[in-house]
């Protein structure tokens, strides 16, 4: 798809920059919610209603950390799961610092 603007017709926009073009919406959007099953760039719903969300599941921001940021705390590589003791944490949660990482990532 191709714009056309004053008889110049421009070439479509990569991925990795419409995604950071995207303005307002949390970078967890870029991928699928583990939760609610909202598609990539959609918005999370609430599961018993279907009604769209203006914030992304906390599930959601987990899963994003944890596919793209190493963590510190348990020097673990992304997509592996944070640990504590041997044991993966409860629901997909990372630890803080895998957030921070992955916030740090984006920027």
């Amino acid at each position: 798809m191709t714009t056309s603007r004053y008889g110049q017709t421009a070439p479509p926009m990569p991925d990795s920059i419409r995604h950071f073009m995207r303005a307002g919406q949390h970078p967890a959007r870029a991928i699928p919610c583990p939760h609610c099953g909202a598609a990539a760039h959609k918005p999370c719903r609430i599961p018993s209603r279907g009604v769209p969300m203006a914030q992304v599941h906390q599930q959601r921001i987990a899963a994003r950390a944890q596919l793209i940021a190493c963590c510190s705390t348990c020097q673990v590589e992304p997509t592996t799961p944070c640990h504590t003791n041997g044991r993966a944490l409860e629901n997909g949660s990372v630890h803080a610092a895998r957030y921070a990482e992955a916030d740090r990532s984006a920027a």
